[in-house]
This record gives structure tokens, sequence and C-alpha cells, in this order.
């Protein structure tokens, strides 16, 4: 079992920069990719951005390449989403999840473990 804990959400101004950070704690031994994905009210949970356990590949969903960068340093067990220009579009609550393997994972049904979300909200 791998417990998730997001934090680093708030309200800010469109324009300005956020990070994000996921913490994973319990059976963090196994190799594994993570995800971000966001839900805005009334919408799907979508994904954001992932990476491998390496931390050598990752990937963006088309709204948020160029803006967003994740990063992880696995002796913290920790796994970052820098965002940068963000805009009020991006306003949503961002949950982090863990997928057993070495790759990078884009579905949600990839993922086995999901951490209870932070909200992030950019007013224009």
């Amino acid at each position: 079992q791998v417990h998730l804990v997001e934090s680093g959400g708030g309200l800010v101004q469109a324009g300005d920069s956020l990070r994000l950070s996921c913490a994973a704690s319990g059976r963090t031994g196994t190799d594994y990719g993570v995800g971000w994905f966001r839900q805005a009210t009334g919408k799907e949970r979508e994904f954001v951005a992932a990476i491998s356990w390496t931390g050598t590949s990752t990937d963006y969903a088309d709204s948020v390449k160029g803006r967003f960068t994740i990063s992880r340093d696995n002796a913290k067990n920790t796994v970052d989403l820098q965002m940068s220009s963000l805009k009020p579009e991006d306003t949503a609550v961002y949950y982090c999840a863990a997928a057993p393997g070495k790759r990078l994972y884009t579905l949600k049904r990839s993922y086995d473990y999901w951490g209870q979300g932070t909200q992030v909200t950019v007013s224009s």
C-alpha cells in the first residue's frame, strides 16, 4: 500500500506560479510511476503530467505543455509539479497518483493509489 499526500495548493492570480508536492509513504520500496491529474467542478478528472520511476521520461497534457514541469526525488519519496503562467482554466483539485512499474502512465486506470487532492484556484 502506498499513501500519497498532496500539498502546495492555494489561490493565485493569473500569470503566477505555484509548486505542488506529492509525498509518498508506506510501500515505497517498489518501482512506481507517478502522475498528476486534475478535476474541475463539474468535469471529469483529466491527465496533467506523468513521470517514470527513474525520472528520465515525462509526459504532459497539451494544455499544460511548456508551463508545467514534473520532477521527482526518489530519495525523499516526493514528486513535484511546478506550475507557471497559470490561467483561470487551471483551476481544479489536483491529485497525484502512483502506478506500480517503471514506466510513465497517462491513463487513470493504470493508477492504483491516489491522494486526497489539493485545491488550486487561479483568479483572473
